[in-house]
């Protein structure tokens, strides 16, 4: 709480905060998503494949996290970002289905069912983010999502050359509408702590998922 209170005293925006976790915390800060195991080596085709199946289960379902919160908003500012948002994220999940059967079958892994009992434990906790009732907080887990799919994206975007599936580019790169969304959503201290609380525990969730993909491909390399 002090954090946040002192953020507000500096000027700082809600959105600001927000960018800064998904860099500290997100994708971006995670040693896989840009390793040459996952994108340039003799295995990479392997193990973006592993990536592709892996994203397709935690976020490639109707509805995913941005549909479930648009539906609990009213606000007809974060309205019509939702508007463009469910639009986008429509075309990201028809993208990871083709590419998920362009890849072929999940590679063969050891402790295949303890890896795919982790993943589904992701996925229910990114869902029950998505359908919270606490005001802000799917606002806060989908706004994570649009900004932490940019890194996310340009790692599917290389399973896409290698596996012959093209898509449109991503459409909620506009960092600047989302960090004032963010912002200008947070009216009250206790909204802007459930934003940056739904942001944070989505954040949680990627950062989990690479630890499993990068555990997965070190035991194939292992076995």
């Amino acid at each position: 709480m002090a954090s946040v209170l002192v953020g507000r005293e500096n000027g700082a925006g809600t959105g600001d905060r927000l960018q800064a976790r998904v860099v500290e915390n997100g994708s971006a800060a995670h040693a896989y998503p840009t390793s040459d195991a996952l994108l340039r080596g003799e295995r990479a085709a392997r193990n973006l494949s592993d990536a592709v199946h892996f994203l397709c289960t935690l976020h490639g379902r109707h509805p995913g996290v941005v549909d479930h919160a648009a539906s609990r908003s009213v606000d007809p500012l974060t309205r019509r970002w939702f508007d463009e948002a469910t639009r986008v994220f429509a075309a990201e999940r028809a993208f990871l289905t083709r590419l998920a059967v362009a890849a072929g079958p999940v590679p063969g892994t050891p402790g295949a069912a303890g890896a795919q009992g982790a993943l589904l434990s992701q996925r229910h906790a990114i869902e029950t983010l998505a359908q919270s009732e606490r005001n802000g907080c799917a606002l806060g887990a989908a706004l994570a999502i649009a900004l932490d799919w940019v890194v996310i994206r340009q790692i599917i975007d290389i399973a896409g050359e290698r596996f012959g599936v093209d898509a449109a580019p991503y459409g909620l790169g506009d960092f600047d509408a989302v960090h004032a969304l963010a912002t200008e959503a947070a009216a009250t201290v206790a909204n802007e702590r459930a934003i940056l609380f739904g942001a944070e525990q989505i954040l949680l969730q990627h950062f989990g998922l690479w630890d499993l993909l990068e555990a997965r491909q070190q035991a194939r390399d292992a076995a």
